[in-house]
C-alpha cells in the first residue's frame, strides 16, 4: 500500500506518441492503480518525449530535483521507461531519490540493495586500506595517537572526501531551490522570513524534515549567489 509524497514520471519516445497521447494513458492508469488506496500525495506528473537512449532528459532532471525537494519518491509505470542500460541507475544514485516502478515495486528494493553492497564493501575496503596504513606507520616507528600532522596520508584524504562529498550534497540541495526562491522573490518576498514562507507552503522542507527559518534559507542563499554580493545581504529578516 503506497504512503509518502510521489512525483509521477511518464516518457513515451516520439513527438507522435506525445502528441496522441498513445501510451501515456496505460502508464497513467499503471501509476494509478500502483497508487491506489494507503496515505499517499501526488506532488505532480511530468511527461518527457524522449529516446531511453539519451540520457540528458530534462523532465527527468526536473522530476529527481521535485523528489528532492519534496522528500518524494519517483514512481514510473515501467522500469524500461526511464533507461535500458546504467544511465537512469547511475543517474539516481547521485541524485539520492527513492524510486519504485510499478510493473516492478520490489525493484526498489533490490537497487537500494546493490547500494548497499557497493557501499558497504567500499567502507570495508576503506577501512582495511586504513588499518594497513596504521600498521605500516606503527612499524616504521610512528607514534600514534599523537598530533594529527603525525596520522598517514590516507587518514586525512578520507576526512578531506568526506567534508567534499557533504559541501557537494548542501551545494546540490541549494541548486534545487534556486528555481523555487527566485519565483518566490517575483511573487513578491521581500525578507527571508518571507521565503522560509513561501518555501512551507510550497511544501518544501529542510533536508532534515524541518520547517525553513530566516538563517536556513541564508545558508542558501550564500551558496547559490556568493560573495562579493551575497543575495542574503538584499534581504531582511523580518
Amino acid at each position: 500500500m503506497a504512503e509518502g509524497r510521489f512525483v509521477s514520471y511518464l516518457r513515451v519516445s516520439t513527438k507522435r506518441q506525445g502528441d496522441s497521447g498513445l501510451g501515456l494513458e496505460a502508464q497513467r492508469k499503471a501509476v494509478t492503480d500502483f497508487l491506489n488506496g494507503g496515505r499517499w500525495l501526488l506532488v505532480t506528473e511530468l511527461v518527457e518525449v524522449e529516446s531511453g537512449k539519451r540520457a540528458d532528459r530534462p523532465k527527468l532532471t526536473e522530476a529527481l530535483r521535485l523528489c528532492r525537494l519534496h522528500n518524494a519518491t519517483l514512481v514510473i509505470a515501467k522500469l524500461d521507461r526511464l533507461s535500458r542500460d546504467a544511465h537512469f541507475l547511475l543517474g539516481l544514485q547521485r541524485a539520492r531519490v527513492r524510486f519504485v516502478a510499478a510493473d516492478m515495486p520490489e525493484a526498489n528494493e533490490m537497487v537500494v540493495g546493490i547500494m548497499a553492497v557497493v557501499a558497504q564493501a567500499e567502507r570495508k575496503m576503506i577501512s582495511a586500506r586504513t588499518k594497513a596504513a596504521l600498521a605500516a606507520a606503527k612499524e616504521r616507528g610512528v607514534k600514534l595517537g599523537g598530533p594529527t600532522h603525525h596520522l598517514p596520508a590516507q587518514a586525512g584524504r578520507a576526512a578531506e572526501a568526506s567534508a567534499s562529498a557533504r559541501s557537494s550534497k548542501a551545494q546540490d540541495r541549494a541548486s534545487d531551490l534556486a528555481r523555487d526562491i527566485a519565483e518566490l522573490r517575483s511573487e513578491g518576498a521581500s525578507s527571508l522570513r518571507d521565503i522560509a514562507a513561501g518555501l512551507g507552503r510550497r511544501g518544501i522542507t529542510t533536508p532534515r524534515g524541518a520547517a525553513w527559518t530566516a538563517t536556513a534559507v541564508r545558508r542558501v542563499l550564500a551558496r547559490t549567489e556568493p560573495l562579493p554580493s551575497p543575495s542574503a545581504r538584499k534581504y531582511r529578516v523580518d
